[in-house]
């Protein structure tokens, strides 16, 4: 059962209450002089013209509901500055702590067909990295994932986003070459850093790169060692992922030395796959090194009644206003019947 609570923010205020009783009885009353004028004959002259006496003038006084209006007002003003505030339901807000850059190896010799799939058929080494990663995906729930594609370039495929089915759509759209044949691996990595640096949305977040190539570094602007250097002042971790036996004949046989370079440079670890189940294996070992980093915080919101209480202020007025003019006009009527009577 819920409790509804009230809590003041300034409850100070509260210690005015007493002030308009205090200058009711230490502040004298406004008195205002007037001229008259004292005929000694008045009764004599009130029976010439056959009048009969009337109260010419007295002392204004409010009548009971006015004296209530006025006590409540004072402590909706009061009570308004005071500023009461109600909690509401309780409310979570999660936090997950990593971002996520899969970067993915399109150059011409992940076409090879040297993979298998879970019922034996042979399968390329892109077709693999697809499965896989889409399996990979379903552990990272709440996980921010990006996706860049490199060959002779490197470009952003996804944006980081927590969107997992358009991220495993836009992966599925890849195809072999479609960002030329050979492998700029320092290049991608370097994209990636930047793309780190432009979505700085928390610091505390953990920024991890997944790299899946099956070749060596063919002409990139930047080393991958030097790269992955720079990652690491970044605070991005990365992990090498390479694909295929060093001995298989494609593009070039892969440079083992330097994948394992760029994961200690950069604090992360690198892994060889020459199948399917070591590929999937190498995944499943990466998600154990970077668990889900899960925040969760439960509060009350709280909402402010103070207008509220102006609202009725307002409401209150308008109706005594109301009220006064209508008794008034009412006397005055009354008042015009008895003078033409």
């Amino acid at each position: 059962m819920n409790l509804l609570l009230i809590e003041f923010t300034y409850p100070f205020y509260f210690l005015l209450l007493p002030l308009p009783f205090l200058v009711y009885k230490l502040v004298p009353a406004y008195r205002s002089k007037s001229s008259a004028i004292k005929v000694p004959f008045f009764s004599s002259m009130l029976e010439a013209l056959g009048e009969m006496p009337r109260e010419g003038a007295s002392q204004l006084q409010r009548a009971w509901w006015q004296h209530g209006i006025l006590l409540l007002t004072w402590i909706l003003v009061i009570t308004a500055l005071a500023k009461p505030t109600v909690q509401g339901e309780m409310q979570t807000r999660e936090r997950f702590g990593h971002d996520i850059m899969v970067l993915v190896d399109l150059s011409g010799s992940m076409a090879e067909q040297d993979f298998s799939t879970r019922d034996g058929q042979k399968s390329t080494r892109l077709s693999a990295a697809k499965q896989v990663l889409g399996d990979f995906l379903k552990t990272r729930e709440g996980d921010r994932l990006g996706l860049i594609l490199f060959g002779d370039a490197a470009f952003v495929q996804t944006p980081f986003t927590a969107d997992q089915q358009v991220w495993l759509t836009l992966l599925k759209q890849s195809e072999v070459a479609m960002a030329g044949q050979s492998t700029h691996l320092g290049d991608a990595i370097g994209l990636a850093i930047k793309v780190f640096e432009d979505n700085k949305q928390d610091n505390r977040k953990e920024k991890i790169a997944i790299v899946l190539t099956d070749g060596n570094d063919t002409g990139s602007f930047v080393e991958p060692v030097d790269a992955a250097k720079v990652a690491a002042a970044k605070g991005v971790r990365i992990y090498m992922v390479a694909m295929g036996d060093p001995s298989t004949v494609g593009e070039q046989a892969l440079d083992m030395e330097t994948i394992q370079r760029v994961a200690t440079e950069s604090g992360g670890r690198a892994f060889a796959a020459i199948n399917n189940e070591q590929l999937a294996q190498a995944y499943s070992e990466i998600g154990q090194l970077e668990p889900l980093i899960y925040e969760s915080t439960h509060y009350r919101p709280k909402q402010s009644l103070h207008q509220l209480l102006i609202a009725l202020l307002v409401i209150l007025y308008l109706s005594a206003f109301s009220l006064a003019i209508f008794n008034r006009r009412r006397h005055c009527v009354a008042q015009q019947k008895d003078n033409k009577q």
